[in-house]
């Protein structure tokens, strides 16, 4: 028996996040085991008038390959895969590995090549400014144990979650835009942070269900050499199959001058990765109502009530700060007085406060507003 709320939420990426119109091609590509969320898709693109094509990665496979990866490899399956999303207008990317550490042992050599000389070119450069494109996990067993929830508890709050009224919250974050594009100075400060840039004349981009499900996020990006200051960040995070906690990164005048984590010498590899690693390319507010905690899944992490996020690495075309690199690396900062609390300061006046925004334009964006 169908799922109805699976038929929800195939029915909302088709027709309200890609849009999909008639004619267009879409390439849904699932990572993980049989994803009955892709079947969905396939129908609701069909039904939009679409042409859908599908993709599926094996993680525990992939991760053989890539255990000697050279560039040669790289090269070859960047011109096979580029040609097939040179041909397509939408993507959706599903994500359900059953095991989120699956790449934590592989080397970092070899992640560099495929992160630098694949995943840029073919999403980076291609897919992201080429296509309407949305990523989402899928609920499984081991984000259930992320969680710590069981797996019925988790299906439960993952379509609450992902078929929240996102028409509603674009609306609520209309004047936190507005407000982003007048500012100049940007001050944070919380528990272990203190840091200031600007974002002058930068534009401030709605993340209200469009790109990523869940969602719910605005962003702007800092001019590249403005940062200065400290942050501590209070979430873990996972990246290229490591789990990173206590990061704290020093800044001047834009750069990561120095970067500690519960294995420094493996995060500073990858501030190496290239001359943009160093540099920020994103700051965002979270407002999802619905999510609370880290699961150390950064599509869910990220739109935390109460949060922030500052990414190392590439910029978005949309935002361009002038900032280039293969990595993009959200890391989460809660805001909330059970993390700490802090303060966001736009040109020295108090936007929010432990995790509330306390001007009266921005009330709706408060959870209890955006969950009604």
């Amino acid at each position: 028996m169908k799922d109805p709320r699976i038929e929800e939420l195939a029915d909302s990426l088709i027709t309200y996040s890609i849009g999909l119109q008639p004619g267009e091609k879409i390439l849904i590509e699932v990572i993980g085991p049989d994803i009955p969320l892709a079947q969905a898709l396939v129908r609701y693109a069909y039904k939009a008038g679409g042409v859908p094509f599908v993709s599926t990665i094996n993680h525990t496979l992939l991760r053989e390959l890539l255990k000697e990866f050279s560039l040669e490899q790289a090269q070859a399956m960047t011109r096979w895969d580029l040609a097939r999303m040179k041909e397509m207008q939408a993507y959706i990317g599903i994500r359900g590995g059953d095991n989120v550490n699956e790449w934590a042992d592989l080397p970092g050599e070899c992640m560099k090549t495929y992160s630098s000389n694949y995943q840029k070119p073919v999403h980076t450069e291609q897919r992201v400014p080429h296509t309407r494109w949305c990523v989402l996990r899928y609920p499984n067993a081991a984000m259930a144990q992320l969680a710590n929830s069981s797996i019925e508890g988790f299906e439960d709050f993952y379509f609450k979650v992902c078929n929240l009224d996102y028409s509603k919250m674009s609306k609520a974050m209309d004047p936190l835009k507005e407000l982003m594009e007048k500012t100049d100075r940007v001050r944070i400060v919380g528990p272990g942070t203190d840091l200031e840039f600007s974002i002058k004349g930068m534009p401030a981009i709605k993340c209200d269900g469009h790109l990523n499900i869940p969602d719910g996020e605005i962003f702007s990006a800092p001019l590249k050499d403005s940062v200065n200051g400290r942050i501590s960040y209070n979430t873990p995070s996972l990246y290229q199959g490591f789990t990173y906690n206590n990061i704290v990164l020093d800044f001047e005048n834009g750069k990561i001058i120095k970067a500690t984590a519960n294995d420094t010498e493996r995060i500073e590899s990858v501030f190496n990765t290239d001359e943009g690693a160093r540099f920020i390319g994103e700051f965002a507010i979270g407002v999802n109502p619905f999510i609370s905690t880290p699961m150390k899944d950064t599509l869910f992490d990220e739109k935390i009530d109460g949060s922030f996020h500052f990414t190392p690495g590439s910029c978005y075309d949309e935002c361009n700060n002038g900032n280039k690199s293969a990595i993009h690396w959200d890391l989460v900062c809660i805001q909330r007085p059970d993390y700490g609390g802090g303060e966001i300061y736009f040109d020295d006046t108090l936007v929010r406060k432990d995790g509330r925004f306390v001007l009266p334009e921005l009330e709706d964006l408060n959870p209890e507003n955006l969950k009604s």
